[in-house]
């Protein structure tokens, strides 16, 4: 289970704004080169984003649908990955004072890709999350502009990891 968080300086709401938005799906989810909102209302219970992932020639059409949501705190969505299965997302943002601690949490469902699930894709799917909350973190606290807390340097309410550092 790959399980990853970040600290953004941004309040919770600002990024649940963001997640909550479909257009906006393919600016920080890692993977999709296109995006549309495709049935229901995003992030409703139901709803589905549709999305396109392009390895050199190869174009996968595949699908994200909400399955579970708490207003402004937890957001999980179903991957649908075509032949290689499904996976379990889930974004809880947590307050942490004036900003926001974002928690990652994936695992998969159905298909190969739970078979096939070990620690070498484990790693994969860190590296992943990683760029997505990184790309999260820069679109919230752009967007937040003046509701982040002065004083502090872009990426200081990063969350790293280090040899001995506890992490989730």
């Amino acid at each position: 289970m790959a399980v990853r968080h970040r600290l953004i300086e941004a309040t919770p709401q600002a990024v649940w704004d963001v997640l909550a938005d479909g257009d906006l799906y393919v600016e920080w989810v890692v993977g999709p080169s296109d995006s549309t909102p495709d049935a229901g209302h995003w992030p409703e219970v139901g709803a589905t984003i549709a999305y396109e992932v392009r390895l050199g020639p190869l174009r996968l059409s595949n699908e994200s649908v909400v399955r579970y949501k708490v207003d402004g705190r937890l957001l999980e969505i179903e991957a649908k990955a075509g032949r290689l299965g499904t996976a379990r997302i889930s974004v809880e943002l947590r307050p942490w004072g004036e900003q926001c601690l974002v928690i990652v949490d994936e695992h998969p469902l159905r298909g190969p890709g739970g078979l096939l699930h070990n620690t070498a894709v484990e790693a994969l799917i860190q590296v992943r999350h990683r760029a997505m909350l990184a790309r999260l973190a820069h679109l919230c606290e752009s967007r937040a502009g003046g509701s982040r807390r002065p004083g502090h340097s872009e990426g200081a309410g990063s969350v790293s990891y280090r040899p001995g550092a506890g992490h989730a």
